[in-house]
Parts: C-alpha cells; structure tokens; sequence
C-alpha cells in the first residue's frame, strides 16, 4: 500500500455543554466552520479539489442527524460531487473516521480526504433523545446501557484508585490546561464563531455571532481542597464528582489525509502519517480500561516499543480510568496530555477522536517527537488507539 499523509489538523474550541460558549451554535456550523478552515490552511487545494468527508458523531440524530457527513460539506460550500458520510464508534469516531480515511486513500481509493468529527451535547443528550434498551438483554449485560460515570466508579473500586488521586490527576491537567491557554500553546486550534441569542429590550432576542479562541472548561482557580468538597455523582459514597470527570462538550475537527502523490504533486509539507490503528474489547462494566488493551496492541501491530513513544494523549474520560491504564502501562505522566485532558478541555464524544489527533500532531511538531499516540476508552466497553509518526 502506498504512503497517505495528515498534512493539516485542526480543531475549535470546547464549549462547556448548556452553559457554554457553543449552546446555541448548531453542530452542522461547527462542522462546516472547521472543515473549511482545514482546506485554507493547507496549501496549494481549494474545496473542489475534496473527494470525500468522513465524518464522527457519537450519537448522529436531531441537530446531528440524517447524515451531518454531508449536510456539513454542503453547508461548507463543497461541490456537489464531493460526498459525505458519518461513522459512529462513540468515543473514537473522530479518530476512527481519520484511520479509515487514511487506510482508504493508501488503497488507492482516494488522493484527498478530510476526515474529522463533530458533537453538541448541548443540543443531542448522552445516549441520544429516545434511548430504548433491550428488554431482555438488559439483564444480561445492563452496562453496555449504563451512564459512563458508573463504570468509572467501578474501575475506582475494582482497581483501588483513591479519591485523592483522582482529584490530584483532574487538578494536575487543569493547571496544564491553564499554563497552555496563558502562553498560547493551543497551536492547533482555530478561533470559532459562535451563535448567539442576545435579549432586547423589548423582550425579543437578536442573533449574533462573536468569535471563541478559547476553551471555556478550563478552571485556573482549581484547587485540590476545592475538588475535595465537591460530592460523587454516581454512587453514594463513591469518588467519581464532577471535578475529576471529563465535561460534556461542545466542539468540531479535522484532518486533510494526502496520498504521497498528492503531496509531491502540490509541493505540500506533511505534519505526519498514521502509522497503526487500532481497537479492541473489554468489559462493559469497566469501558474506561480500554486504553490498557488497546495501545499495547497498537504497539505489536506497529512493531515499536512502547519506550519510543515520546507524546500520547489519553483521553481523560475520568480520572479513575485514566490514572488506572497510564499506571498499568508504566507510562512516564510527563509524556501524557502535557497540555491538560479532557477533564479540563472537554470530551466532546465524536469529536474527540479528531481534536486529540490535532492536538498531539501540534505537540509532536512542537517538540520534535517521532512517535505519538492517541488512545481512548469507548462505551460499551472498547478501547482504541493511533500511533502517529512525524515526518522529518
């Protein structure tokens, strides 16, 4: 198979889910913001030159539905011919939506793919606006239904990680989150325009649009004393609160995948390549150790040794979970989500697969580092895992 290359990454700012600064921006706007701007950062291609946009979302209904893959490359002003699609694997459809465009444009399928994910989950809940479980099967397998933070619970106890540690890792990638946004180190990200309904003083509501750059989950007052105080959410008497989970999130991103062709053809730099992808299964009850299973699969299907990885970004779904695969991997911290995780920034479902990819692209660049990986759990009891290479 031929070479297929990232040649640019990008991604909005998170907005906190309800009360942050994308509740009223429609997740089709999101998507068709961010999908033109990846076209005009890369040089040398325009939107004609697209054959297709794969596109994650975790729960594609309401706002969301029909096939947002497409609807967002036409409200992006795509041509006609340039098709669409939407991919679901929860938590990982971004990334899946990038490694399969990658493996498609290796095949020789393709020369130019925008792969990506959007969510709103201000606007489409967790779990969708009409979940309906197997009556049966429920009582097999009930977790494969249950709310996220349950299993995060149950990894907290079946594996001893402590409250304290917990609240530790969420006030340690705050305070990452806050050192990045002081010095501007959000490379990858790209100032978004929001909708906004303002009120009038005769009582109606004007909508406008203002411009975010930033990620409004971040909390640089966090303390530790101060996540200590706040109360579990999901067992009486458990450790799982609101300040060491991941935040529901509103958010978009994309990635341009290149053949090698391509690339030689229009004189373009690559940022890298997807070296290896990966998924596998895990219990339902404890979704959130997937990472453990999935990167050292990547790692043998890669033939690297974990050692040479020099970035990786795990998503922090919760920190129970988190601080459970890094420790069972023996993954030095310092390499892991150097510029705060999802517990700060948000986890925007279907767009994080993308947003992490953008992310530790502009990390790897920035720090010269050959190997990186992206790794997340996904409900129902998954795990997947990219290992990306830099180009020299």
């Amino acid at each position: 198979m031929r070479n297929a290359y990232i040649v640019t990454a990008v991604r909005t700012p998170g907005g906190k889910s309800a009360r942050g600064n994308f509740k009223d921006t429609r997740p089709e706007d999101l998507l068709s913001f961010i999908v033109n701007a990846a076209v005009e950062k890369t040089p040398n291609i325009e939107k004609k030159d697209i054959e297709d946009l794969a596109i994650g979302c975790a729960f594609p209904e309401a706002e969301q539905g029909i096939n947002i893959g497409r609807i967002g490359a036409q409200m992006a002003g795509f041509p006609d011919y340039v098709s669409g699609f939407t991919i679901n694997r929860l938590c990982s459809s971004g990334l899946e939506a990038i490694a399969g465009a990658t493996l498609r444009v290796r095949a020789g399928w393709s020369e130019i793919v925008i792969a990506g994910g959007v969510e709103s989950m201000t606007m489409v809940p967790m779990a969708g606006n009409l979940p309906r479980p197997h009556p049966e099967y429920t009582k097999i397998n009930a977790a494969l239904w249950g709310a996220m933070g349950t299993t995060a619970e149950t990894v907290a106890i079946r594996y001893n990680i402590s409250r304290h540690a917990q609240d530790e890792f969420a006030y340690n990638s705050q305070m990452k989150a806050s050192e990045a946004l002081k010095k501007k180190l959000y490379k990858e990200l790209v100032p978004t325009p929001a909708t906004k309904y303002v009120l009038q003083g005769d009582g109606s509501y004007k909508k406008e649009t203002v411009i975010i750059d930033y990620d409004d989950g971040i909390r640089p007052e966090t303390t530790i004393e101060g996540l200590a105080k706040l109360r579990p959410v999901f067992a009486a008497g458990g450790s799982v609160t609101a300040g060491n989970s991941s935040q529901t999130t509103d958010a978009a991103g994309a990635a341009v995948i290149m053949s090698e062709d391509k690339v030689k053809e229009l004189g373009i730099k690559p940022i890298a390549k997807v070296k290896c992808y990966t998924t596998v299964g895990c219990r339902a009850d404890e979704m959130g150790v997937g990472p453990k299973y999935a990167i050292p699969k990547l790692m043998k299907l890669a033939g690297i040794d974990l050692k040479e990885v020099g970035l990786f970004e795990i998503n922090e779904a919760f920190a129970s979970q988190a601080i459970y695969c890094i420790n069972e991997l023996g993954i030095d911290m310092a390499k892991v989500n150097i510029h705060g995780g999802a517990i700060a920034l948000g986890h925007p479902l279907g767009a994080t697969g993308a947003k992490l990819c953008a992310t530790l692209l502009s990390n790897m660049k920035e720090k010269g580092v050959k190997y990186g990986v992206e790794s997340m759990c996904i409900g129902g009891g998954m795990g997947a895992a990219a290992l990306f290479e830099l180009c020299e």
